[in-house]
């Protein structure tokens, strides 16, 4: 049974539903420099927005575009929750043994983290703290340095194929939740749930997970 001391947190889509907010803004965006809708679904979800904005526009300074769309999008919390179980989820592990991995930057994540009511752990890896996003692992890597721990023995949560793909690479174990993402997209994760509901026992139950959840009473 894998040992598990670390649990890190992909952001949007697996505690924050922010779908609706970040379209807003990127739909408009992609409007205004005359993307095709299709295209900007498939590049958007899951990675930097500065990478998205270097896919679709190379022509575009990515990181002036980046640095407005991201500001847009923390000042856009209308219709923010958090996913269903990511309180509880977050509530059953001890909270240092917890770190969160965005693609989002810093100003982004709290905003968001903050209109759901959801206290930012001690450690947080944003979009500006890597030279590389994801699918590439340092993010995570980066993460379980930060909690002090083996990333043998990290597991990632997430909702996107780049993020499920950064994990594996950091040699970490990997669990999907299916908010963004058809189950059937998640497969390469090593274990896809139904919702994060389900989190706290897959980890009791799959995984030797003791370091990571509270005892319970």
């Amino acid at each position: 049974m894998r040992r598990v001391a670390a649990v890190l947190f992909d952001l949007d889509g697996v505690l924050v539903e922010s779908r609706d907010a970040t379209e807003r803004v990127w739909l408009d965006w992609a409007w205004r420099n005359g993307i095709a809708e299709a295209a900007l679904r498939s590049a958007m979800h899951g990675v930097r927005s500065a990478d998205v904005v270097r896919a679709l526009t190379p022509n575009l300074d990515a990181v002036v575009e980046s640095e407005e769309i991201e500001r847009r999008q923390a000042a856009d919390v209308e219709g923010l929750a958090a996913i269903p179980g990511a309180v509880a989820a977050l509530g059953a592990l001890k909270g240092d043994r917890v770190a969160v991995v965005t693609s989002g930057t810093r100003p982004l994540a709290l905003a968001r983290l903050a209109a759901v009511g959801i206290e930012p752990p001690a450690v947080i890896v944003f979009a500006g703290d890597v030279t590389r996003g994801k699918p590439d692992p340092e993010g995570y890597l980066n993460a379980a340095r930060g909690l002090g721990a083996d990333p043998a023995e990290a597991l990632v949560v997430e909702d996107a194929p780049p993020g499920i793909e950064a994990g594996r690479a950091a040699g970490m174990a990997t669990v999907a939740v299916p908010s963004t993402h058809a189950p059937d997209e998640l497969r390469r994760a090593d274990v896809v749930l139904g919702s994060l509901d389900e989190l706290p026992a897959v980890l009791a139950t799959r995984f030797d997970a003791t370091e990571v959840l509270k005892p319970q009473a």
